[in-house]
């Protein structure tokens, strides 16, 4: 009897999900015990590493255009500012709520796709938006 095939979208989202709940808690203390913005700094300079090293044991294609390039580097620069945010919001406020909020990354990502990328604008999807918004007031009151 083998193990059922399990959607890779599933599985490292599932990863995903567990490890960032993890930075999030690890970060909170991080920036109780020293400054948010080095515990930050540090957390990237451990995760850069880790990333580069994926790339070499990985089969990644080193291959770089310049608007891959530019894009990519403009995300690292928008992640560099909600990590930032999220220590400096951890030493000042509740876990719960910094997370909370921090985690609706994807109502923002799902607005921006319908808005300006084209994706289609249903009733679900604004049903779902509407809900991940009534799931952050609860969780933050």
């Amino acid at each position: 009897m083998g193990f059922p095939e399990i959607d890779p979208a599933v599985f490292f989202g599932s990863i995903t999900m567990v490890t960032w709940g993890i930075w999030v808690v690890l970060g909170n203390a991080a920036s109780e015990s020293i400054d948010p913005r080095t515990a930050a700094a540090i957390s990237y300079l451990v995760a850069g590493p880790l990333a580069l090293g994926f790339i070499l044991v990985s089969d990644a294609s080193l291959a770089i255009t310049a608007r891959g390039g530019l894009l990519a580097g403009t995300a690292g620069l928008f992640t560099g500012i909600g990590l930032i945010s999220m220590y400096i919001g951890l030493s000042g406020g509740s876990t719960t709520t910094v997370s909370t909020l921090g985690a609706m990354y994807f109502v923002i990502a799902a607005i921006i796709g319908m808005v300006v990328l084209g994706d289609e604008v249903t009733i679900t999807r604004l049903a779902g938006i509407a809900f991940a918004v009534v799931g952050v007031v609860l969780v933050t009151q």
